[in-house]
């Protein structure tokens, strides 16, 4: 499976982004996914996640600002982030679940919050 996310951009405090993450291969629909992000200096954190059956689990810090969705007819796995702030920063990742860990990665995509 191969990830590849768009959507990055800078924005504003306050703003909003919506990150796309195209998936190819044929096991998409019933894969977990999540998006991690990573900050300079820092660990990549998990910012979201969405289960086959559509149940989503979000960080502390991005609960009611960010929503993840799947559009499994498009193979495409979304990030809406709302009122974004500072540190929110950082290169954004897609990965899908594979057998005990999130095994496939997209090359990221740089978020910049202003």
């Amino acid at each position: 499976v191969q990830l590849v996310e768009s959507g990055g951009g800078s924005v504003q405090a306050g703003g909003s982004l919506r990150l796309s993450c195209a998936a190819s291969g044929n096991t998409y629909t019933s894969s977990c996914m999540a998006w991690f992000r990573q900050a300079p200096g820092k660990e990549r954190e998990r910012v979201a996640r969405i289960d086959s059956d559509g149940t989503t689990l979000y960080a502390d810090s991005v609960k009611g600002r960010f929503t993840i969705s799947r559009d499994n007819a498009k193979n495409t796995l979304y990030l809406q982030m709302n009122s974004l702030k500072t540190e929110d920063t950082g290169v954004y990742y897609c990965a899908r679940w594979v057998g005990s860990s999130f095994e496939d990665w997209g090359q990221g995509t740089q978020v910049t919050v202003s």
